[in-house]
């Protein structure tokens, strides 16, 4: 069972949306952001990273930030820039990327069903950045960006979907990135009860994006609950704003990954050790090795190309994490002959989303870094084969594409 609830969502004036439209706060660092919002003070980047608008050496956790992203958001308020809907509405999120469209419902989502996960999860959370959103709901009063939730897709809900879609959007306008954002209100009590009613038959739902996020949005939850003996449940701080898609909607990109050095080891000695675990092949081409299958990857050095497959020992096939080809190359090359034990804290490894391309790959290896692995991408199959059994997946193990943007949809919590 899973409740989803409406809400009246805070958002852009309807010839603004572009302009407010924001990438998420974690995938640029502030000066990337400074530089984003050049000739723009619409951008919703001034509440999801307002460090932006304060000196360049301020501490990211300062109290300062929070409050400036609180005080921006609410100038953005009573200029009208941004406006709260009358009425709680559902919301239908379409983003299309080279063709490819994703479709999913804007709602909140309910904080005992995560702590009683219901929403399953696949990720550890880090303590630093769980508090650095845990501040910014608190002091904002909002959950400012959705967490990106998925489902095993149903008819039902589908034809719902896509009988309303048929109507005239509330917005619809490409951001920067070429990306297509298009949004449609759903304002029709009937239609709402009809998709709680669906989705109370979906029995889990799975963070596919967002783990911080989603786990600060419950925290501050747990604390308004402290702070508010008497609630009754239905406050909006019972609930998390998020964008719920069908799993058959999702792909997951590769997440590749390069390595400083050798850890000591000459090239022969480097390829004598994968040859133990690994078939390698020259791939004869000066095209990028882009991988086909599981099991199978490239490996980038000294201007070469290979494919390297895994042995059938090299991992279990029934364990869900084992099996992941980001589990085999930790396991099999990057542990035991390259050294790197933690890839969440070793400097000599760095990873590198599939939407930069393998070109970006071979450019970083010219400039210096000793070798690289290109990867086939997990799938969404694999995520929830994971949450099921209880188990995280390695770090850097899923990239998705589109981002979700921010400032499209807001969430109040009193």
């Amino acid at each position: 069972m899973s409740t989803i609830k409406p809400f009246r969502a805070i958002r852009p004036k309807t010839d603004l949306a572009e302009r407010v439209a924001a990438l998420p706060y974690d995938v640029m660092n502030s000066e990337e952001a400074r530089q984003m919002v050049t000739g723009n003070p619409y951008s919703f980047l001034h509440v999801d990273k307002a460090e932006i608008d304060l000196s360049p050496d301020i501490d990211l956790y300062d109290e300062k930030v929070y409050q400036k992203a609180r005080e921006n958001m609410d100038n953005m308020i009573a200029e009208g820039i941004l406006q709260q809907d009358a009425q709680a509405n559902f919301y239908i999120y379409r983003q299309i990327m080279d063709g490819r469209s994703q479709t999913g419902i804007v709602a909140c989502c309910s904080i005992d069903e995560y702590l009683d996960n219901k929403i399953k999860k696949h990720e550890f959370t880090r303590a630093d950045k769980e508090q650095d959103r845990i501040n910014h709901v608190n002091v904002c009063d909002a959950n400012t960006g959705p967490i990106f939730l998925t489902y095993r897709n149903r008819a039902d809900i589908d034809a719902i979907i896509e009988k309303w879609c048929q109507g005239a959007p509330t917005y619809n306008f490409y951001s920067e990135d070429g990306i297509g954002h298009i949004v449609w209100a759903i304002d029709d009590q009937q239609t709402i009860s009809e998709l709680q009613k669906c989705f109370l038959q979906v029995e889990e739902l799975y963070i596919a994006d967002g783990h911080h996020r989603c786990a600060s949005g419950v925290k501050v939850g747990q604390m308004r609950r402290e702070q508010y003996p008497d609630f009754t449940g239905e406050e909006e701080f019972n609930y998390f704003l998020a964008v719920i898609f069908p799993d058959k909607d999702l792909k997951i990109m590769d997440y590749n990954r390069v390595v400083k050095d050798l850890n000591g080891l000459t090239a022969a000695e480097f390829f004598a050790a994968v040859e133990e675990k690994f078939t390698v092949t020259k791939t004869g081409s000066a095209v990028p090795y882009k991988p086909q299958s599981k099991h199978t990857f490239g490996m980038y050095i000294d201007g070469q190309w290979y494919e390297l497959k895994a042995h059938s020992g090299t991992f279990t096939a029934d364990d869900p994490v084992d099996r992941l080809d980001v589990s085999i190359l930790q396991k099999n090359v990057l542990r035991p002959i390259l050294g790197i034990d933690d890839p969440r804290t070793d400097k000599r490894i760095d990873f590198i989303g599939g939407i930069r391309g393998l070109e970006e790959l071979e450019r970083r290896v010219k400039e210096g870094m000793a070798v690289a692995f290109s990867m086939y991408p997990a799938t969404i199959q694999d995520l929830m084969d994971i949450a099921d059994a209880g188990q995280v997946m390695p770090p850097k193990s899923t990239w998705f594409e589109p981002k979700l943007r921010s400032g499209l949809f807001i969430h109040k919590l009193s």
